[in-house]
């Protein structure tokens, strides 16, 4: 999962009181955020620098970080949500790359995803040539390319958009996109792995190119460190919320373990009420909640939200982007410079295909990640770890059929789907979506 462009696309829907305050007549705050990962926490600090003092954020979790979240296998500390940062060594500095390199001081690591190239695996074992692989590639990057320039010659309407496949159908004269296995490993590796779901559903006009690479630069790193990523979320509430010498945040203003289950609104301000029955009065709320919460019916709206924020809602995708973590009693793949990263290139797309080893970044753990999306999160999800091991290990098993692969001692699969304070890992810009309706997720209701 990326800390990048999609995660952008994060649901803020403003209820607003237009006469009597409620917080004036000693009611309650202000302002009530719903949600503390990074856009409830981020939206607070916002406020604090605009002089907003009295504000409340109620969060669902145990904890703070949303879909920034550190869990311990096996004795390590993995980033099971956001683990890059992406958008780096362009002509614009990432604004959250300072506090990361700098403030912080995080562990990361440059992802060398040119060496994906020298590292594609056949189904029957055993890699496929390079030079081949790289023709493939240069070839989905002309198309790439192509893609671009069509999308910014585009009517900003939206009237003109099409999916990034009927886009690659346009310009590579394939029927059906991609069809052999390189060639659908290749663009698994460029589209689903960003986006988290397929080229047909993607909008080319709302991702090519992306924002974040095209303003900050192409390079990513990975945080690899102890702290967790999540680190960068306490290090911004820290400026404006009371932490300890720990940095945990201890300040009354941020309440957990508080689901919220019903915003009421009228003229007169909102109240919001929990599972455990708590109701909080204020002039205004903002709810961080992912487009997958807002698109269930965990919280419920009374009156109902506008048909024009409802549609706004329910047209954008969550997809699901899934970080499995295997643990081995020995190494058994390749490492070094170039190493990095390898691939499956299966016939049936996007099973098991995008593999990282942690040999960099923790030497001697012997563990490795896979990364599904989509359809097989879902799948993933639904099924017991031990089947999940036991094809994954199959599939290593034939990338190296002359090495002795041992079975996986653990298995960690996060389930950020059927997580109902979650129901995915990011948003998606899909196909017919248009900028006007993305801004509709943001205006104040």
């Amino acid at each position: 999962m990326k800390l990048s462009f999609v995660t952008a696309i994060s649901a803020l829907v403003l209820l607003a009181a237009q006469h009597a305050s409620l917080a004036a007549a000693g009611r309650g705050p202000r302002v009530i955020i719903v949600g503390a990962g990074m856009s409830g926490i981020s939206a607070g600090k916002r406020l604090w620098d605009a002089g907003v003092r009295d504000l409340l954020i109620l969060e669902a979790m145990e904890r703070v970080g949303g879909r920034m979240h550190k869990h311990n296998f096996g004795g390590l500390n993995v980033e099971i949500g956001a683990n890059w940062v992406e958008g780096l060594n362009g002509d614009k500095v990432n604004p959250i790359w300072p506090m990361v390199n700098a403030s912080l001081k995080l562990r990361n690591f440059y992802s060398d995803f040119d060496g994906v190239v020298g590292n594609v695996y056949k189904e029957s074992g055993g890699l496929y040539d390079e030079e081949f692989v790289q023709k493939r590639m240069d070839r989905g990057d002309e198309v790439e390319e192509l893609g671009g320039k069509l999308a910014a010659k585009m009517d900003p309407s939206g009237r003109d958009d099409m999916s990034i496949l009927a886009m690659q159908r346009l310009f590579n004269h394939q029927p059906n996109g991609p069809a052999t296995p390189v060639d659908m490993v290749l663009d698994y590796f460029r589209y689903d792995y960003e986006f988290a779901e397929p080229p047909r559903v993607t909008s080319l006009q709302g991702t090519e190119p992306t924002a974040t690479f095209a303003d900050f630069g192409d390079d990513a790193h990975f945080v690899a460190d102890q702290r967790g990523f999540e680190t960068l979320i306490y290090h911004i509430a820290g400026q404006y919320l009371r932490s300890d010498k720990s940095g945990n945040i201890v300040d009354p203003r941020v309440k957990l373990n508080k689901v919220v289950r019903e915003i009421s609104y009228n003229q007169r301000g909102v109240v919001v009420t929990t599972e455990d029955n708590s109701a909080y009065s204020a002039d205004y709320v903002i709810v961080s909640a992912s487009i997958g919460v807002l698109q269930s019916d965990l919280i419920q709206f009374k009156p109902q939200l506008p048909a024009w924020k409802i549609f706004a809602i329910y047209r954008f995708d969550m997809g699901v982007y899934t970080k499995i973590f295997l643990k081995f009693p020995r190494k058994f793949w390749p490492t070094g410079p170039g190493k990095q990263f390898f691939v499956y290139a299966s016939s049936r797309r996007g099973y098991y295909g995008m593999w990282q080893s942690f040999e960099q970044e923790y030497p001697g753990a012997n563990v490795l990640m896979v990364t599904v999306t989509d359809v097989e999160s879902r799948r993933i999800e639904q099924q017991p770890d031990n089947v999940t091991m036991a094809e994954a290990v199959g599939v290593l098993r034939n990338m190296f059929p002359d090495r002795d692969v041992p079975d996986a001692t653990d298995i960690y699969v996060p389930r950020w789907w059927s997580n109902r304070f979650f129901k995915g890992s990011y948003s998606n810009w899909p196909v017919g979506v248009n900028r006007y309706e993305y801004d509709q997720l943001r205006v104040r209701t």
